[in-house]
């Protein structure tokens, strides 16, 4: 029998990967097809004029086809630190940006630049499961921060938890599962509990481009000393649609880009050279199409909270972005809740134990919904499935 790496084998199976195996056997008539609100990802494929521009490039651009910089396309990281720099009113150069293989990588290559074995990572809770799963395989303990009512941390909860071993705090928003938009206010907090007891602040804006508020969620990049604290996570998966394309970014100071460069030349040498193409021809040239999925998105959020807010019994704790992080009121484990549902609804969701410490009464009470999934008359149809639901 092979050796098995132990830190890799005492993590748990992609949540998403086991929500997808319970669909093995089961199908559902076309009156009533399935609602599929398990993962938070794009259903529809980049808008035509961005596929053009990649086709083109595929067909026109040699070097589309070879190795690139390990730290991204020059375009596309001038193209990030021009736009975040306008949009946090900040001071970002395109060496402080590196382009990675999807936004997974991004937090991988971060947390790998910052902690060993041993160390300690915050993240709050309900956290992102990617973040914790990487964290288990390195061997570094990830120590929960529960969120308020309002699924929002609190810098001082998290100082309490601060040891000899922490290397940094994580954050993600808009909140990934939660949905929640952290103040700037709050933002800020950590930014400087972090730099007052020497840590990182990993702060993931995966959904920023979906965030409900006008102007930048927060002013730490600001701040002329932002790169002794803070790195910063992106996508395009979501923005774009490129999620197949894997195209993330971390920004982050040039002293973390040395390492950061040894990683990302470790692990992919660089990212996919058609999805940097399209990336940066769609910062170019779809600002106003961009609004648009902002818009929808917005509208869907809204929908789906009054939908929420109708059912007896649920209670929503977070909504934004993609997600809604929801209370149930049956008499069951959201485990068995979330098979149960899609076996006699036709819904597939994800239970809050998949986001949550092992034995975690609140994971059992919650369930994720990413509703940017179903447009606004698949959260009509969900509503009633939830109402009309008899375990």
């Amino acid at each position: 029998m092979l050796p098995l790496n132990p830190a890799l084998a005492a993590t748990f199976r992609p949540p998403v990967m086991e929500a997808r195996r319970w669909l093995a056997g089961l199908s559902f008539p076309p009156e009533r097809p399935l609602i599929n609100l398990s993962q938070a990802a794009p259903v529809e494929p980049p808008p035509d004029p961005l596929r053009r521009a990649m086709a083109e490039a595929a067909l026109e651009r040699p070097d589309a086809h070879l190795y690139g910089p390990v730290l991204g396309r020059p375009e596309l990281r001038e193209a990030v630190a021009g736009e975040w720099s306008r949009a946090y009113a900040g001071a970002i150069r395109p060496e402080e940006v590196a382009i990675t293989q999807g936004c997974n990588q991004a937090f991988c290559a971060a947390i790998q630049t910052l902690a060993a074995a041993g160390d300690e990572v915050i993240l709050p809770t309900p956290w992102y499961f990617n973040h914790k799963m990487w964290l288990d395989m390195q061997g570094i303990r990830a120590v929960p921060l529960r969120c308020g009512p309002d699924m929002v941390p609190d810098p001082a909860e998290a100082e309490r938890l601060i040891t000899a071993r922490t290397s940094a705090i994580v954050l993600v928003s808009p909140n990934n599962p939660s949905g929640a938009e952290y103040p700037g206010e709050t933002l800020r907090g950590f930014f400087d509990l972090a730099r007052s007891r020497g840590l990182a602040l990993i702060l993931d804006e995966t959904y920023r481009d979906f965030d409900a508020r006008e102007g930048a969620p927060h002013d730490l990049f600001a701040d002329p000393d932002w790169g002794d604290v803070l790195i910063h996570l992106y996508s395009f998966s979501k923005a774009y649609r490129l999620t197949g394309h894997r195209v993330g970014a971390v920004i982050a100071s040039p002293a973390h880009m040395v390492e950061i460069e040894k990683f990302l030349d470790t692990v992919a040498i660089c990212a996919g050279q058609i999805g940097q193409i399209g990336a940066a021809w769609g910062m170019a040239n779809l600002r106003d199409w961009l609004a648009g999925e902002r818009a929808e998105i917005l509208a869907r959020r809204a929908a789906m909270a009054e939908g929420m807010a109708a059912l007896p019994g649920w209670r929503v704790k977070g909504c934004g972005a993609y997600f809604a992080w929801a209370e149930h009121p049956f008499d069951m484990p959201s485990s068995e809740l979330a098979q149960r549902l899609l076996r006699e609804a036709g819904v597939l969701l994800l239970p809050g134990t998949m986001f949550m410490p092992e034995g975690d009464a609140e994971g059992a009470r919650h369930v994720r919904i990413a509703f940017a999934n179903a447009d606004r008359d698949g959260i009509a149809a969900l509503m009633r499935r939830l109402e009309a639901f008899r375990p």
